[in-house]
């Protein structure tokens, strides 16, 4: 069964370790080297990481299967869009589970913690960013009833890559 805490700066270590992980493992493969070495060494390091939890406008919580953690999910609050208007909004601004749990439901367990923090602060839409290429996670945010209404560029090193962003109608 899979259990949701709230992070707090205790948790900050272990939270930027997963967060390295869990990018590296999903995203090396379909990168250069160089791009993903600078990236994790400037815009993804352990300090910056480290930092972001507890930090104002940051929510984090931690997912865990029993003892082991296996994925967290950071949100944003302050961000305003141009495309959402003045709504109300929050942003998903990563949710990640470890490499040997995807499948298992905690995207899913992250994903509806998410939605009840949105809700229970009166937000009007939830809405992230998703690499272009990244066809499991808009398959699984399209399942949440996510849709595509805008894309920015997402700087992995040298990189110029398109991020969709997709929003929920709360």
């Amino acid at each position: 069964m899979i259990n949701i805490r709230f992070c707090t700066t205790e948790d900050a270590a272990l939270v930027a370790d997963m967060s390295r992980q869990t990018f590296y493992e999903t995203f090396a493969s379909e990168n250069s080297a160089e791009n993903m070495d600078k990236f994790m060494q400037t815009q993804f390091s352990r300090e910056v990481l480290v930092k972001e939890v507890g930090a104002g406008g940051d929510i984090f919580f931690l997912a865990y299967d029993d003892e082991k953690p296996v994925g967290y999910v950071r949100m944003r609050e302050g961000d305003k869009l141009p495309e959402l208007g003045n709504r109300r909004t929050i942003e998903i601004a990563r949710i990640y589970a470890v490499m040997d749990s995807i499948g298992k439901g905690v995207g899913s367990v992250l994903m509806q913690k998410c939605i009840e923090v949105a809700l229970e602060r009166n937000k009007e839409v939830i809405w992230l960013g998703v690499w272009e290429k990244n066809k499991r996670a808009i398959d699984f945010y399209t399942r949440w009833g996510f849709e595509k209404f805008s894309t920015h560029v997402f700087m992995l090193g040298d990189d110029p890559q398109t991020d969709w962003l997709m929003k929920k109608e709360l």
